[in-house]
């Protein structure tokens, strides 16, 4: 059973984050409006125990005669509660419990049933209201609710069994400081976790621990294809924070072998939540099985491995498992930010010191941002008006700020501070317009790698689009500070990036497909075109360069020693150095690549638009999985052509001076070490890997490296749009009293 307990505050913060009310409506068991003129004595504060029992006979929303019910409840239009997810069930059982404290009996207890449809927008089922004045104090109350559609009321859609308690609590303390967790929809792409400010530096510590978790192999699955076989995925779930592995085809005992880290957002542990899945092309996926582990019977800074037996189904999982210390992601006003403190501020720089270079590897460093103000946004309201707020990720880890109201120009005024893994992660920074009863509306995003950040810095960042690579209405004020030790930079750069938790499923795109053939064929010709030019030397089509380029050939085969080979890279990198800072570098975004973009953005808006009309899952066919895939290969193809590309063309300097600096170890190496020795140390340590260490994750350094360097979609993407003067607020000011 699930326990969750929530802290409401008394009204809206001022200048702080918004807090929503508990609520109660008059439930006739059936949908209606709230009765704001009902009188109930001011007794204080209320406890209420929820506990969501049951559905029956709900409506089936898939294909197949079913659906995948979940249940939120909303209070004043703020969601409070977000049960998990029954799978293929008319008839589901979630047996959960919600306590909440209140101190209004005056609002609505709204209760909406949604079907789950992964990648999609899920389907509403029905929604009721529940009239806490109806509960007696110190009693129990078993509820069942009709559930309805507001447009057809008329149509009965099941029915919810609740059981409600409520008794007074006049001593409850609430810290004025609370921030409750929001659950938005699937659809607007991101998961926010809760928030809390202490009492001493207001500031909220979400995570305490890391679980580290390695999905090792499955064992003796469940056969879903007529073949025999699966092809198998698995699914984790802890508290809000989700991730997919990828999936292997046509296996019963696939070998995965992927690293994962997860926040523990509560002091008593929680639960991860196992599904595993067999992939089909153009159906819902079967599932094969589930499991969990409950982590508050592991201990910590220990690594366990574990065999898990899954349930509902066949086979085993093998994962590894390590509870970790973890170093606090918080939310703070601006006044009390770490780096404000200047005793904290020395210290978080003797943390990250060249002394303490190889203490802790996995923590880098430490970037802090300020999300100060916005300006100019898009309104998204009928009003003229919109709700902004912002969403705040570093990799995986999402905070988010209050939202202000009606306001085109909203002053947040609050620092967000993120431990860093990664120094060559992206901070990504979204503004949303907050709906009460749809999907956050998306006004607009930026994405700034932090290594092109200068600290201290408060600029005004004009807003992009989904795909960032065109503006969108507004900009946004933010002054980020990135502080980290630069030895653990560059050992972090040679292991295997950390992935999403969510991801966008990846789609069949026309414009998609065609833009990675361009760039696929544009890195092809780069090496047909050496091989033309060397051809033409062996023709004398230029005598002076035919002779040229023989005087080098005999040259170098006369000398030839292996060294030389690093040695022709160093100096490439030095000679596009020197075209750089002599002002003769000519290198420009790819114009082909930003056009090849907006079109693929309008067609992206011509697919949901499509969606929408006619049902996206219906124009599913086996087809299309072949050419994603097909798609997903020109884009890995073209994007390594281009990380090379970019890593000569110094377009990342950080990674290029560390490229400089192994090649100059390998120059020198392969200088004074026979090449034997060299290739009997490499193969020594290949063969014995596995026998040192049998559940490790392979890697390639190399590849791990140039996962680092960004491609050409990426450099077009990352791009700092510049403000324009006409849209600054002293020029429209002018304007207006012209």
């Amino acid at each position: 059973m699930h326990y969750c307990c929530m802290m409401l505050g008394i009204g809206r913060l001022k200048n702080t984050v918004s807090l929503p009310f508990l609520c109660a409506q008059k439930n006739n068991n059936n949908v209606g409006t709230c009765t704001t003129d009902y009188s109930f004595p001011n007794l204080g504060m209320f406890q209420l125990d929820v506990t969501l029992k049951n559905g029956s006979n709900l409506a089936a929303r898939d294909r197949g005669g079913t659906s995948d019910p979940y249940v939120k409840f909303k209070i004043g239009g703020k969601e409070v509660f977000r049960s998990k997810t029954i799978h293929k069930n008319l008839n589901p059982v979630w047996d959960e419990k919600v306590c909440l404290f209140i101190d209004s009996l005056k609002d609505p207890l709204y209760v909406k049933v949604f079907d789950y449809d992964f990648g999609f927008q899920d389907d509403f089922m029905g929604s009721a209201f529940l009239d806490l004045t109806t509960v007696e104090l110190n009693s129990s109350k078993d509820v069942a609710l009709d559930l309805r559609d507001p447009q057809h009321s008329d149509h009965k859609l099941g029915t919810i069994h609740l059981t409600v308690a409520m008794s007074p609590k006049d001593n409850v303390c609430i810290d004025s400081n609370t921030i409750i967790k929001k659950n938005w929809k699937r659809s607007s792409k991101f998961q926010t976790q809760s928030l809390k400010l202490s009492d001493l530096h207001r500031r909220t510590q979400l995570s305490r621990e890391i679980v580290s978790i390695t999905l090792i192999e499955g064992q003796e699955l469940k056969a879903m294809d007529a073949n025999g076989l699966s092809d198998p995925y698995v699914k984790f779930r802890l508290g809000h924070q989700k991730y997919k592995s990828k999936t292997l085809p046509k296996t019963l005992n696939p070998q995965w072998r992927e690293q994962i880290d997860m926040h523990i957002l509560e002091d008593q542990g929680g639960v991860i939540e196992i599904t595993v899945w067999d992939k089909d092309a153009g159906k819902r996926d079967d599932f094969i099985g589930r499991c969990h582990v409950d982590l508050s019977t592991l201990s910590k800074e220990q690594t366990h491995k574990l065999k898990l037996k899954l349930e509902e189904g066949e086979g085993w999982l093998v994962l590894l498992v390590t509870l970790t210390a973890s170093a606090a992601i918080t939310v703070s006003d601006l006044t009390v930010g770490c780096l404000e403190d200047q005793n904290e501020r020395q210290a978080i720089f003797r943390r990250y010191s060249l002394m303490r270079s190889f203490t802790n590897l996995e923590d880098v460093g430490l970037v802090q941002v300020k999300v100060i103000r916005a300006d100019g946004l898009m309104a998204a309201d009928v009003t003229g008006k919109s709700d902004p707020f912002c969403v705040v990720e570093v990799n995986n880890d999402r905070l988010m700020t209050h939202t202000v109201y009606k306001n085109l120009k909203p002053e947040w005024n609050k620092i967000f501070t993120f431990n860093i893994k990664d120094i060559h992660s992206v901070l990504e920074v979204t503004v949303y317009d907050e709906d009460r009863d749809r999907s956050a509306d998306f006004l607009g995003k930026v994405a700034v790698p932090l290594l092109s950040i200068q600290n201290g810095e408060q600029k005004a960042y004009v807003l992009k689009n989904k795909q960032l690579t065109g503006p969108t209405k507004g900009v946004i004020y933010l002054e980020v500070d990135v502080i980290f030790n630069a030895v653990k930079a560059c050992l972090g750069s040679l292991v295997p990036k950390e992935q999403k938790y969510i991801e966008d499923e990846p789609r069949l795109s026309k414009q998609l497909l065609l833009r990675n053939f361009i760039r696929m064929k544009r890195c092809a010709m780069v090496l047909v075109n050496a091989a033309y030019y060397i051809n033409s030397c062996f023709d004398w089509d230029s005598p002076q360069r035919s002779l040229a380029a023989f005087l080098i050939f005999l040259l170098v085969v006369w000398n030839f020693e292996l060294y030389m080979i690093p040695l022709a890279l160093l100096l490439l990198l030095a000679w596009n150095y020197f075209l750089i800072i002599s002002g003769k570098d000519n290198r420009t975004h790819d114009t082909v690549v930003e056009d090849m973009l907006e079109d693929e953005e309008e067609e992206d808006d011509k697919d949901d638009k499509d969606c929408e009309k006619k049902g996206f899952m219906n124009k599913l066919y086996a087809i299309q999985e072949v050419c994603v895939s097909v798609q997903n290969v020109l884009d890995e193809v073209a994007s390594i052509g281009e990380r090379i590309k970019n890593t000569f063309n110094w377009t990342v300097p950080f990674l290029t001076w560390l490229a400089i600096i192994a090649l100059c170890l390998l120059t020198v190496g392969l200088y004074f070490i026979p090449l034997r020795y060299i290739v009997l140390v490499w193969g020594i340590n290949k063969f014995t890997k596995k026998i040192r260490n049998p559940d490790m994750i392979d890697n390639n350094e190399i590849l791990d490296f140039l996962s680092r360097v960004p491609s050409d979609v990426q450099v077009v993407q990352f791009h700092e749009l510049k403000p324009d003067a006409r849209d600054s607020p002293s020029k429209r000011k002018k304007n207006n009293l012209g």
